[in-house]
């Protein structure tokens, strides 16, 4: 079992899934609880957030009729930043001729690609190969394994998150009664669930749509370039409606979920909505347009927010793939068509995870993307950690097992 923990400003959502050996994953059990005690994706109660992940995961131990220990989650929001970084190393030759490339050679180049010095407040997530160049011709972002070469460079994604804002996301699953056994970045394992391979490769975006943060990465040809995310989310739109509107957040955050719109052209009945009203004051009647109206503004500004990042950041002005949204925020009416609007292309589409397993597809949602993800980017360790204590049970000596390229992704990827 493997289980996907996506701690969210506005909801909790997890994901239990069953790995088979061979790499198959079927969805075992979800749930979705309300959040407490996060900010802007930042955790700043530990006991309420702690209280809200262990009732999340309960409740998702409870439909899939399991029980776990472990868990594997994300984090995203401005706490998270990333560079580029290079490496070189030279391929010791075998009497005189050149050898192939192995295993120890990539891990050297990358060890020589993550010299960096960072500051004692950060912490490494992710150190993701962008390019592997053998005696300077480029090869792509998949190890070189088993080419001949004499000099071996690589051009990595370095991403790293702020040490105590990892390690209370930690301490928050640990007092729940839960070991973390990772933390990855929140694009990163949302990619996993809804990014095909050829979009990776043409060259896409994936946005996610928080209620405190948006997130974002960029990929070209099958590597991540930049990463980026901006303090405008959902939870501005929900205040929006209640300070125009002279309602709660509540009532208002209600009103976004049930009637939210951020394309005006695409409402075609103009339904009635009514706003609660207010310390006695009666209800009124609006209009869906009327709500549009007020949220469109944020959404816009959100994604021309999103578009100049990616031009700062990468430098690119077009890509050949698409723009997958994903997130709570991704959920609302009109949003594809803005961000088509926005960003000039109608390669816009949702994230939507793939169906896997015969449980309800209450997870085939762009708001899933993050905690589906997280169960398939780590089906690998856990086939491997499965596969590793049957053969220290079997073995006499209780050797270990050798290392190879798999242990070498858990390392760095």
């Amino acid at each position: 079992m493997i289980v996907g923990l996506d701690i969210g400003t506005s909801f909790i959502r997890v994901v239990i899934g069953d790995v088979d050996e061979n790499g198959n994953v079927s969805i075992a059990g979800t749930s979705v609880h309300k959040s407490d005690g996060l900010r802007n994706g930042v955790i700043v109660n530990i006991e309420a957030a702690k209280n809200a992940i262990k009732e999340a995961i309960e409740m998702a131990e409870q439909n899939a009729g399991v029980t776990v220990s472990s868990i594997y989650t994300a984090i995203g929001g401005i706490q998270i930043s990333s560079t580029d970084s290079h490496g070189v190393v030279g391929i010791a030759k075998v009497r005189g001729n050149t050898r192939e490339i192995n295993e120890s050679d990539i891990g050297r180049v990358i060890d020589c690609a993550r010299t960096l010095k960072f500051p004692p407040d950060r912490q490494l997530l992710h150190i993701i190969p962008q390019n592997f160049i053998v005696d300077e011709l480029p090869t792509g972002s998949k190890p070189p394994l088993g080419r001949m070469g004499d000099r071996l460079e690589v051009d990595v994604h370095i991403v790293t998150a702020a040490y105590s804002t990892v390690q209370n996301v930690v301490s928050c699953i640990s007092r729940a009664g839960y070991v973390c056994n990772n933390v990855m970045l929140k694009t990163l394992a949302a990619t996993q669930a809804v990014v095909h391979e050829d979009e990776l490769d043409l060259g896409s975006i994936v946005i996610d749509l928080g209620a405190g943060t948006t997130d974002v990465i960029v990929y070209i040809k099958g590597a991540p370039v930049c990463t980026a995310s901006l303090q405008v989310a959902g939870n501005l739109v929900t205040n929006d409606i209640s300070i125009v509107k002279g309602i709660s957040v509540a009532n208002a955050e209600k009103i976004k979920i049930e009637s939210g719109c951020c394309w005006r052209d695409g409402i075609e009945i103009d339904s009635e909505v009514i706003i609660p009203g207010v310390g006695g004051r009666a209800p009124e009647s609006t209009t869906k347009s009327e709500i549009c109206d007020i949220i469109q503004p944020r959404m816009t500004e959100i994604f021309e927010m999103a578009r100049s990042a990616v031009i700062h950041n990468s430098q690119i002005k077009q890509l050949s793939g698409n723009i997958i949204l994903t997130g709570g925020g991704a959920q609302m009416e009109g949003v594809v068509e803005l961000a088509q609007s926005i960003f000039h292309t109608s390669s816009v589409r949702l994230g939507m995870p793939e169906s896997l397993g015969a449980v309800p597809e209450a997870y085939r949602r762009p708001d899933f993307a993050t905690a589906v993800g997280l169960v398939i980017s780590n089906k690998e360790n856990a086939i491997n950690q499965t596969n590793k204590k049957k053969k220290v049970r079997s073995s006499p000596k209780g050797k270990k097992e050798k290392g190879g390229f798999s242990r070498f992704l858990q390392k760095y990827f």
